[in-house]
């Protein structure tokens, strides 16, 4: 067995004993037709409040343009899709995505889809190497998961490459900081919180695991992007953490933009 392949083993088998202990997932249909909306087992609620949060915000904003530009259902990419509750609300809406994820787990992956009515195709596949024909799709969503690339320059690259000339990049819920110091001292506490926790750090994989505004700046110089930042609300305890972690004199707190980018044509 290759070293690549005994470290994607390695992270799937501990990101699965990760997301079980966290409660992820159900054996009930229902569970996975209510997210992101409910969370019908009450075991990840705010974190589900959350998304729902972001969702709602994407559905308000950013998708019903492009939805008007292209006049026609959009091809989707959900990568990061997980259980696939994103390609059901985006089929509901008469779109076609396609959920891409390498973690084929039946309650918290791509063998979920079984549960939803509307159906969509989910595609087991990583990032910088997607089975897709070039300028292919319209939208590329990384769904809560752009902070497992290795590398955002090739990621971005690959989902260039898939993109169709008029098509967007979106980025949601993935923490972003300031600084890059401060998401690396989040990462460093998160391993140490797992080692502590499950007795591994969880880091086979060595993913980048956050979003930095110096980062994003040179992204859009390297790939010539534009980005845009919306910014939801996600209420006034979440505003104020900011000033709660200065006066407390800890590392800033992440911020959880919506993030989308087109790409410069030559």
């Amino acid at each position: 067995m290759s070293t690549a392949t005994e470290s994607r083993r390695r992270f799937l088998e501990e990101y699965r004993h990760i997301r079980y202990a966290e409660g992820r997932g159900s054996d009930d249909a229902d569970y996975y037709r209510a997210l992101p909306y409910r969370d019908l087992t009450g075991r990840n609620s705010a974190m589900w409040e959350m998304r729902a949060t972001t969702w709602r915000y994407f559905l308000r904003v950013v998708l019903p343009p492009i939805e008007r530009a292209a006049g026609r259902p959009l091809d989707i990419l959900d990568l990061g899709a997980g259980n696939g509750w994103m390609s059901y609300r985006l089929a509901q809406r008469n779109h076609r995505p396609v959920a891409v994820d390498i973690f084929p787990d039946a309650r918290d992956g791509l063998r979920a889809a079984r549960y939803y009515p509307t159906p969509f195709l989910p595609v087991e596949a990583e990032f910088d190497r997607l089975p897709f024909l070039s300028s292919s799709c319209d939208l590329v969503i990384y769904n809560a998961s752009i902070h497992y690339s290795t590398n955002y320059e090739t990621t971005l690259a690959e989902a260039r490459r898939c993109l169709r000339p008029t098509g967007l990049v979106a980025i949601l819920d993935s923490p972003v900081y300031r600084l890059r110091e401060h998401g690396e001292r989040m990462a460093a506490e998160r391993h140490a919180e797992f080692q502590r926790r499950y007795g591994f750090r969880s880091d086979a994989i060595p993913s980048i695991e956050f979003l930095d505004k110096p980062a994003l700046s040179e992204l859009a110089r390297q790939l010539g992007m534009r980005w845009t930042v919306h910014r939801p609300w996600y209420g006034w305890a979440w505003h104020l953490r900011p000033l709660k972690a200065m006066l407390a004199r800890r590392r800033p707190p992440s911020r959880f933009w919506i993030l989308t980018g087109r790409f410069g044509r030559t």
